[in-house]
């Protein structure tokens, strides 16, 4: 059994910069990490792998230093890493990202299970997943709680549909995304990090997939448009009131309609 597992580098801080022409986050030199849920699609491929003894690799898409991250997946037990990069992919969006993860999937020839975080810290759309599985034609599950069983030709998990819980059995080749109720994800070990540390990272570009049309991908690709993207404001400025609770009440529903927010 093949398992693939999207991950995706996200900034560490809000601090960041905008490209003015594109709208998108600059990636290049800024601090970054594993995005948070993305941390548990990998403990739930590693949770299937110790249980079936499956295969895993893990892709992401981005620019050189996305090698980092990939490192970090090895030392927490992938087997195989990926890259995506090239200029030509630079500012996609959910659907240009997902139909490029789709074509790197595809050039791996086999994968039964794709994990993917229920979404990321940075677009935080939640859209990837569903529409990687569409985009490869096979079923997928979201906000998956709980992995029930594992077959050779199916998955059955529970998923977290907020007021209710559902139980789905997929036929593979399928994909799910995960979030926190799946389980503590482990820590990266130091004695993987020396076993894998010259374990190779393979690089595919534009050129390696089977759909080169630059249409597809990037900004071309991309059918949504940023028009303004920027870090919240901070503000530390704070108002303190003394009187009687009564005096308080008044004051407080008095700033809440100011503000409009009742």
């Amino acid at each position: 059994m093949n398992i693939v597992v999207c991950i995706k580098q996200v900034p560490i801080s809000s601090d960041v910069e905008i490209d003015p022409k594109t709208g998108t986050l600059k990636r290049d030199g800024v601090d970054s990490k594993i995005n948070p849920y993305d941390l548990y699609a990998i403990e739930t491929a590693m949770l299937i792998k110790e249980k079936t003894k499956a295969r895993v690799t893990a892709i992401t898409m981005g620019p050189p230093q996305a090698k980092e991250i990939l490192r970090e997946a090895l030392m927490m037990g992938i087997d195989k890493v990926v890259i995506l990069s090239d200029r030509k992919f630079a500012g996609a969006d959910v659907l240009a990202t997902s139909y490029a993860l789709s074509q790197g999937i595809r050039k791996l020839n086999s994968a039964d299970i794709i994990i993917c975080g229920k979404q990321t810290t940075d677009g935080d759309t939640a859209q990837i997943g569903p529409e990687l599985a569409a985009f490869l034609n096979i079923p997928h599950a979201a906000y998956v709680s709980c992995i029930r069983e594992v077959k050779e030709f199916s998955i059955t998990v529970d998923c977290d549909m907020d007021e209710t819980i559902q139980t789905c059995r997929l036929e593979l080749p399928a994909l799910i995304t995960v979030g926190i109720e799946i389980g503590q994800p482990r820590l990266p070990s130091f004695s993987l990090k020396m076993k894998t540390r010259d374990r190779n990272i393979d690089l595919f570009s534009l050129d390696d997939l089977s759909d080169k049309n630059e249409d597809n991908y990037g900004l071309n690709g991309s059918p949504t448009q940023v028009i303004k993207i920027f870090p919240p404001e901070s503000r530390s400025e704070k108002t303190t009131w003394e009187g009687d609770a009564e005096t308080n009440a008044s004051r407080i529903l008095s700033k809440l309609n100011e503000f409009k927010i009742i």
